[in-house]
C-alpha cells in the first residue's frame, strides 16, 4: 500500500499537509481491527483524523493524545481520493 496523503485543517486556520508511514497504516488496523485496504468502501470520519493525529504524533508535531488533539482540527481531508483505492 502507498503512503496515503491528508490536509489537515487546524482551527485557528493553519493548514498541513502530512504523508502516512508504514506505522501509521500499522496503527490504524491495529486501532480499528481492519484492513487499510476497506478504507475505501468503509470510510469514516474517525479515520482519517486518527491517521491525521498518528502522522502529527509519529513526527513530533503533537503531544496531544488523540481525544485532545482532534480539539484543534476542523477536519482531515484526502486531497486525491483515488489514495484510498486498493
Amino acid at each position: 500500500m502507498d503512503p496515503i496523503n491528508l490536509q489537515i485543517k487546524y482551527l485557528d486556520g493553519t493548514t498541513k499537509d502530512v504523508s502516512t508511514g508504514a506505522s501509521d497504516l500499522i496503527a490504524f488496523e491495529s486501532r480499528f481491527d481492519m484492513s487499510i485496504v476497506k478504507l475505501n468502501s468503509d470510510l469514516r470520519l474517525t479515520h482519517l483524523f486518527y491517521l491525521g493525529w498518528h502522522c502529527e504524533s509519529r513526527t513530533g508535531a503533537t503531544t496531544a493524545d488523540f481525544e485532545k488533539w482532534c480539539e484543534l482540527v476542523a477536519g482531515v481531508d484526502v486531497p486525491d481520493p483515488k489514495e484510498l483505492e486498493a
